[in-house]
């Protein structure tokens, strides 16, 4: 242990995760740790708090087949470097540490050792450990006072100090009886660490290596162990199964709704709306219940969105307003109109003060200054000028049963209800078409077409 006076606590850049396990009581073909939290993998939440601590490399202990996915989220965090270590044979904890500590450089200092399935661990927590194991101390961890019965490792202390964790399945029943427990984050002396975790035995229920053997190894040598106690137990949520799945997600999301209404949003009913980190959403936005939004979305100040809407991937202007639809990887501009049950998917962009009413549906289409089409139409592959109005059930048929084609709309053009555009179509800048035309040929500027197929029906001037 160091004793030399070097403040070894004040910061740490190395930390172990440890994400081997099958997680078998999530019966899932997905890897527990990469089951989704507020729209990332629950180990992402893991990876980011420790960045928040100041952590800036991370071995994380996987598994064969778990390890490519596992690097590729970790690849995606900046300003922390992620390698993994295959735990081929699943032997404890603490035979997950040893692995770890053969992959990393021995140094100087603290090292955080955390279990992937903890999503709801912050960043305080990890750097309040980190601080608590100081020159004095080989070992400072994460203690919790739990409701009894439970299954997590009892702390069993001498006055301030920790003398053993005893795993649950091995606690006599006086043991059973303590209800602090061991919250499973650990901030070590590394060379106090490597000097103990070669010495773990087997002898116990399973058969394994445990890394809480160690704070026995290290008190009968003399060391301090202190427990830094959480007061708020689910921040040491560990999920094993999908009850404590939503438990997290609900901790998580309501975090990140108190992140954007101090920032200036209001979010009516943060318990039915869910959101992702990340998100650009500006001061006096309003978003009503039962509303998800994620993805790199941008929204502008002053738009309102819900109740019952679903945006991903979307950039929303000022002012806008969107209710009971869906906005996915679309652009809106400033005081639009949307909905409700609308549907705006694969590159919709809509200009400013555009409104897109019920049961309408844009796909991949640009809508420019004004446009209206309020009822029951599918604007696919299109282009539509300004100040343009597209009556009911109005389509853009864009697809030949081999390509998808454009239609061309000009500026202020009237498209009647039930019309039919058949792509590749140009209607000019000016023209209207009547009710019901079915329209196959291009439309000059200023014509009016009707029919079955569409002929020019415009009267020669007099």
């Amino acid at each position: 242990m160091t004793t030399n006076g070097s403040a070894h606590n004040m910061s740490t850049s190395s930390a172990i995760v440890l994400a081997a396990g099958k997680g078998v009581r999530m019966k899932s073909a997905t890897p527990k740790v990469l089951h989704d939290v507020c729209g990332r993998p629950m180990i992402w939440w893991v990876l980011r708090a420790l960045r928040d601590a100041g952590v800036t490399r991370v071995v994380v202990v996987t598994s064969p087949e778990n390890d490519a996915a596992i690097a590729a989220v970790g690849d995606v965090i900046p300003d922390i470097e992620v390698d993994t270590v295959i735990q081929a044979e699943q032997k404890g904890t603490g035979h997950a540490v040893q692995m770890a500590l053969k992959a990393m450089k021995a140094r100087e200092g603290t090292i955080l050792i955390a279990y992937g399935d903890m999503p709801v661990v912050d960043g305080p927590l990890f750097r309040s450990v980190v601080a608590a194991c100081d020159t004095l101390t080989a070992l400072a961890m994460v203690t919790a006072r739990m409701p009894l019965p439970s299954n997590f490792g009892r702390v069993i202390r001498d006055g301030d100090l920790v003398q053993r964790i005893v795993e649950a399945r091995d606690c006599n029943p006086d043991e059973l009886l303590v209800d602090e427990m061991n919250a499973g984050i650990y901030a070590f002396d590394e060379s106090s660490l490597r000097s103990v975790i070669g010495d773990l035995s087997t002898d116990n229920a399973q058969g394994e290596l445990y890394l809480t053997d160690t704070i026995a190894l290290l008190v009968a040598r003399g060391n301090r162990v202190v427990p830094v106690v959480c007061d708020d137990p689910v921040l040491v949520l560990g999920v094993n199964d999908r009850t404590e799945l939503a438990k997290a997600c609900a901790a998580i999301n309501l975090r990140l709704c108190e992140e954007y209404m101090r920032g200036g949003v209001t979010i009516v009913d943060p318990a039915r709306t869910y959101v992702e980190p990340d998100l650009s959403i500006a001061s006096d936005v309003v978003i009503e219940p039962n509303t998800t939004i994620g993805g790199a979305t941008v929204i502008g100040s002053g738009t309102r969105i819900g109740p019952n809407c679903r945006i991903y991937g979307a950039t929303i202007g000022e002012s806008a307003q969107i209710t009971e639809s869906v906005v996915l990887d679309s652009s809106v501009g400033a005081h639009v109109v949307v909905g409700p049950f609308a549907h705006l998917r694969d590159g919709a962009r809509l200009a400013d003060d555009v409104a897109i009413g019920n049961f309408v549906e844009v796909k991949d289409s640009t809508l420019e200054r004004g446009v209206k089409a309020r009822h029951l139409a599918y604007l696919g592959d299109a282009e539509i000028g300004e100040g343009s109005n597209i009556g009911a059930g109005s389509i853009t048929c864009n697809f030949d049963g081999q390509k998808k084609h454009k239609t061309k709309i000009g500026k202020r053009v009237k498209i009647g209800s039930d019309t039919m555009l058949v792509a590749p179509v140009e209607v000019g800048d000016d023209s209207m078409t009547g009710a019901g035309s079915v329209v196959t040929h291009d439309v000059a500027a200023g014509d009016r077409v009707a029919g079955v197929p569409a002929k020019s029906i415009k009267k020669a001037p007099r």
